[in-house]
C-alpha cells in the first residue's frame, strides 16, 4: 500500500439508514466516506482516487460485494487495499468464502458502531508500511516490505495485503516453526472472523504464488501437528 493512508473509505451499502449510520460514525472518527448503493463505478472511481479501505455489503442490487472483492483483488492498482465485509450473512461458510476471496475482516449485522470504527482502525494499523526499507531475497523471490511488493522471477506478483503480511512474517523468521494460533496473533491481531483454518487458506494461496510446485513446496513447509516453517536456501542481503 501507499506510505501515507488517504483515510478515505469506500462504503458499499444499499440500506440508506445503515449507510447514513456508518457514515456518521466513521466521519466522526476522522474518515472521509464515499458511499455507494450499487457496485456501479466503484472500481473506476477507486482507480482514480484509491481509498484507504473498502467496506462492502455482500447483497446489493445489480451485483454483490463478493464479486466486487474478486475484481478488486485482480486489479493490480487496488489489490493490496484492505477489504472489510459488512453483511448480514453470518454463517461460517460465508466468512470462509470472504476470506478466500481476500477479505481482511468480516463484520456481521447487527453491529455496534464503536466496534465498527475500532475494527476499521485496527485493519488500517495492520497494513501500515514499515518506515525503513526492508527487503528479503532468495532464489528468484524478492519480498519488499517497504513497497508491499512480491516479485518472482523478476515479475511483479499481485498479492492481497494479508497474503503479503503473512509471507513477509514467515520469510523474516526462517527455520522457525509457527503454530496457526501464533500466526493468527502475529498477522491478524484482533480480527475476529479468522480461525486456524484461515491460515491454511492463506498458506495455500502463498504457495501458488512463490512455489514452482505448490503441492510439493520448497519454501513454505507444513510441519504435521505443529504448524508451518519457512525455509530459505540462501538469504541474500539487500543490495548484493
Amino acid at each position: 500500500m501507499r506510505g501515507k493512508l488517504s483515510q478515505s473509505i469506500v462504503l458499499l451499502e444499499d440500506d440508506a439508514d445503515i449507510s447514513r449510520l456508518v457514515q456518521y460514525h466513521l466521519q466522526g472518527a476522522g474518515f472521509q466516506v464515499k458511499p455507494y448503493m450499487t457496485v456501479g463505478s466503484i472500481v473506476a472511481d477507486a482507480e482514480r482516487a484509491p481509498p484507504a479501505i473498502f467496506l462492502l455489503d455482500i447483497m446489493v442490487p445489480g451485483g454483490d460485494g463478493l464479486d466486487l472483492c474478486r475484481r478488486l483483488r485482480k486489479n493490480a492498482a487496488l489489490s493490496t487495499i484492505p477489504i472489510i465485509f459488512l453483511t448480514a450473512r453470518a454463517a461460517e461458510n460465508d466468512r470462509v468464502l470472504g476470506l478466500e476471496l481476500g477479505a481482511d475482516d468480516y463484520i456481521t449485522k447487527p453491529f455496534g458502531t464503536r466496534e465498527l470504527v475500532a475494527r476499521v482502525k485496527a485493519v488500517l494499523r495492520r497494513f501500515e508500511r514499515p518506515s525503513a526499507p526492508s527487503l528479503v531475497k532468495f532464489d528468484d523471490v524478492e519480498i519488499d516490505a517497504s513497497a508491499m511488493q512480491l516479485r518472482v522471477h523478476g515479475e511483479l506478483v499481485t498479492t492481497t495485503a494479508t497474503e503479503f503480511r503473512l509471507l513477509d512474517y514467515l520469510a523474516r523468521h526462517p527455520g522457525r516453526v509457527f503454530s496457526r494460533d501464533h500466526l493468527l496473533d502475529a498477522v491478524w491481531g484482533d480480527a475476529r472472523f479468522v480461525t486456524p483454518r484461515s491460515v491454511d487458506v492463506y498458506v495455500r494461496r502463498i504457495r501458488e504464488k512463490i512455489e514452482a510446485d505448490a503441492e510439493s513446496p520448497r519454501y513454505l513447509k507444513t510441519m504435521r501437528g505443529a504448524g508451518y516453517r519457512f525455509e530459505i536456501p540462501k538469504l541474500v542481503p539487500a543490495g548484493e
